[in-house]
């Protein structure tokens, strides 16, 4: 009873959390903070293409999880005034799913498929004429008495978003007009993006205590929200109002979170590697048997800050552990003479 109790309490926070996410995602282009390159080609095609009075290009966004591909995909329809259809990769497992998507889009819609890496072969063969003529091709029976049929579909945008840019087949890749690449944040623009979530959550905040929730997010506007949250719950139990450094820093200890925004699991996969594999080289299958974790977990959303940081490298023969991660968790690195811990990064 008591473990069903806590079950429904996590679904409940869950569900809270996601309400809160959609809430506090900037609805314009105007009000979405970074990816400068990104929003400007953005705001040049969507101009051009309402001048022309068509539908924009496709679209595909790609990136470390986290950096606002779902954000961007959700501007994009709301500056062009039209309705988006959400999907994913993995939830499109027949045919007539995606059949059922496309038919069922206006014209100039806005089809949003994340993890678009995930799609199956042929379902991704039936977005090729989709994409390209605006119809839909059906394969009617089986053997020799198989007919094709060819649905003609509104005019749309697809829009996709994978982690995994190589994982796309060329031919899926080339039929994009636009692809862009996120990139990690810079401190200051964490900053700009908490400062907004923190008045919309009713937050006072110190500027202080934004930098450092900002310095601690991995660069990543996904993770700095949660942290915001977490810390917004720590306040509403201690019956806290005003939000400053030292209980900031505080909460941000009790959740594991360091200046750099490792958590536990980020160090125990260096640790593993340094204490069973001697720091490397080692594949990403044995740190993930070692470390008890998902070996595509580790890949999509661990390794990518890691490597961004210099705390890994990726060799031919696997992963390495860098003389600055064995600095920042003070563990001797083998050959070297053990050095006082210094700071290691001044947060950009």
């Amino acid at each position: 009873m008591i473990e069903r109790d806590n079950q429904i309490t996590s679904e409940k926070s869950t569900a809270q959390d996601n309400k809160l996410d959609v809430a506090l995602r900037p609805k314009r282009l105007a009000d979405y903070v970074g990816q400068k390159d990104v929003t400007m080609n953005l705001n040049v095609s969507m101009q051009a293409a309402q001048k022309r009075q068509e539908p924009l290009e496709h679209l595909l966004f790609y990136g470390p999880p986290g950096l606002g591909k779902t954000t961007l995909a959700n501007i994009v329809a709301s500056e062009m005034g039209v309705n988006i259809k959400t999907t994913s990769g993995p939830a499109i497992e027949k045919q007539g799913d995606l059949a059922s998507i496309l038919t069922n889009l206006k014209e100039n819609d806005v089809l949003f498929i994340d993890e678009i890496h995930r799609l199956k072969t042929q379902i991704e063969e039936i977005l090729y004429s989709a994409m390209e003529d605006y119809a839909l091709d059906i394969i009617l029976g089986k053997g020799p008495a198989a007919k094709s049929m060819r649905l003609d579909l509104p005019r749309f945008t697809l829009i996709g978003a994978t982690t995994k840019i190589g994982s796309l087949s060329a031919p899926l890749r080339d039929r994009f007009g636009h692809i862009h690449k996120l990139d990690f944040y810079s401190t200051e623009e964490v900053s700009q993006i908490l400062k907004r979530n923190a008045h919309l959550l009713d937050m006072q905040v110190s500027d202080e205590s934004l930098t450092k929730i900002a310095q601690s997010s991995r660069k990543t506007p996904r993770i700095a929200n949660r942290l915001l949250k977490r810390i917004r719950d720590f306040a509403t139990v201690d019956d806290i109002q005003g939000i400053d450094l030292p209980f900031t820093e505080s909460c941000l200890k009790t959740m594991g979170v360091d200046l750099l925004g490792l958590d536990k699991t980020d160090r125990q996969i260096l640790i593993t590697i340094i204490e069973k594999f001697q720091g490397g080289p080692v594949g990403v299958n044995a740190i993930a048997a070692a470390a008890a974790e998902d070996a595509e977990t580790i890949e999509d959303l661990y390794e990518p800050y890691l490597l961004q940081i210099g705390f890994l490298d990726r060799t031919k023969q696997g992963r390495v552990v860098t003389e600055n991660a064995y600095l920042h968790l003070d563990i001797q690195m083998p050959g070297k003479k053990q050095t006082k811990q210094i700071k290691l990064f001044e947060q950009d």
